[in-house]
């Protein structure tokens, strides 16, 4: 294990062009980062493992390694990350109730640190000596990507093109990838019109057509929802078991977590639910517009507070909800292998130990709401809030409560009293 003086030596030591001989680069197969893989053979003239994580984005993955060997790639690692993506990310952060501001479910922020994971054991597994990436020099994703990296192997060598190269313009990156023979679909001759990020949670859409945050989105820019106007004019109903604060159960059938994801986006889908058009604070200073959609994602983090609702005590339901900013923010920011992120986890998993119990929802026209719950955990009880004669409860006590707390109310306005008459 390197000395943090010697890391730190090592590191301003180094120039933009130190030799590398092996880079895993986090690849799509899409113009864009066949275009890095091309400028990483050239600026670099080493050699290149691709890695595509599959993470449930809906597309085929295939068309991926035909391009890569096309290219003259020899290692091509083509990955089904979904369980794990749900199971190891998503769920925890489910049982946080996690938001950025209030409303992001962090859809892309929760897979970075995945792809980064898994890119840095591919490094290992192959010998490479640096990975890349292909996030631009403004976004968020620059700092998730790396921050994992360096998180997982501090010496690992990180080249990020879009800091590095020229290509500044749609027209030079087609023009490049024309005079190196990268095949270019129709469709990506032009501008496009956003540009979108997906995986089994969500969907994220942000850019061109969007910029304005005064314009409605067009209606294509949804993907995976319908209008909640077209959304069906009767409910559905359905029920979800919890475990420990995990979704396990979906109308009585267990499922896997991505499973389960799956199982709820359709469900999501059809019924309109998950749309958010948010203008959100970047990390790196500026604000942006995205346009979200989180279907299987809302319903599971409803469903999840309703269980919450009668198996956690008052104080520990309250202190999560003070934390969960912190820790949604920690994600967003891409600390996800951080001690404090993990710190806060352990906490969040240990008052989910009685989140156990079914919670029944009415999905209707783009609304998800819970309508009953129930768990051989509850701390409800009817005996006590029922305004019929009940036990366990003599409403006398309230008088000595209610005083006891008012004691420094009475205490402060008998002050306000008597400067009021001095000064008068």
């Amino acid at each position: 294990m390197p000395s943090i003086g010697n890391f730190a030596e090592k590191r301003s030591s180094m120039t933009q062009r130190d030799k590398i001989k092996k880079v895993v680069l986090a690849y799509s197969g899409g113009l864009d980062t066949s275009i890095i893989l091309k400028w990483l053979q050239i600026t670099y003239d080493c050699e290149v493992v691709t890695f595509t994580a599959d993470l449930g984005q809906g597309e085929e993955l295939e068309p991926a390694r035909r391009k890569a060997e096309m290219m003259g790639i020899k290692e091509i690692y083509i990955d089904d990350l979904r369980e794990e993506f749900v199971r190891d990310y998503v769920y925890p952060m489910m049982r946080a109730n996690a938001l950025y501001e209030g409303l992001y479910m962090l859809g892309t922020s929760i897979a970075r640190p995945l792809i980064a994971k898994r890119q840095i054991e591919i490094a290992h597994e192959t010998g490479a000596d640096a990975v890349a990436h292909g996030a631009t020099g403004k976004g968020n994703d620059q700092v998730r990507f790396e921050l994992g990296y360096y998180a997982l192997d501090p010496d690992i060598k990180v080249i990020s093109p879009w800091r590095e190269w020229q290509l500044g313009s749609r027209e030079s990156l087609i023009e490049f990838a024309e005079k190196h023979q990268i095949p270019i679909p129709k469709d990506k001759r032009g501008e496009a019109p956003f540009s979108c990020d997906a995986n089994l949670l969500h969907t994220s859409s942000e850019g061109k057509v969007l910029e304005d945050p005064n314009v409605e989105a067009p209606d294509y820019v949804y993907q995976r929802t319908v209008s909640p106007q077209d959304a069906p004019d009767t409910v559905t109903y359905i029920e979800i078991g919890f475990e420990k604060g995990d979704a396990v159960s979906l109308n009585g059938e267990k499922l896997s977590p991505a499973e389960m994801l799956t199982a709820l986006n359709a469900l999501g889908r059809d019924n309109g639910i998950g749309r958010l058009d948010l203008v959100e604070n970047r990390f790196v200073g500026m604000k942006s517009r995205g346009i979200y959609e989180t279907p299987g994602g809302t319903i599971l983090l409803t469903a999840h507070r309703g269980i919450e609702q009668i198996t956690l005590d008052r104080g520990a339901a309250h202190l999560k909800d003070e934390l969960m900013p912190r820790y949604a923010e920690l994600i967003y920011n891409g600390f996800w292998f951080s001690p404090e992120r993990e710190m806060l986890q352990a906490l969040i998993d240990k008052s989910q130990t009685h989140v156990t119990g079914t919670v029944r929802l009415r999905l209707y026209k783009g609304n998800c709401d819970v309508v009953g719950r129930a768990s051989p955990y509850s701390l409800y009880s009817e005996d006590l809030v029922t305004f019929e004669e009940g036990s366990g409860y003599d409403q006398k006590d309230a008088e000595g409560f209610i005083k006891l707390n008012a004691l420094r109310l009475r205490l402060l306005a008998a002050r306000k009293a008597k400067m009021g008459a001095v000064s008068d």
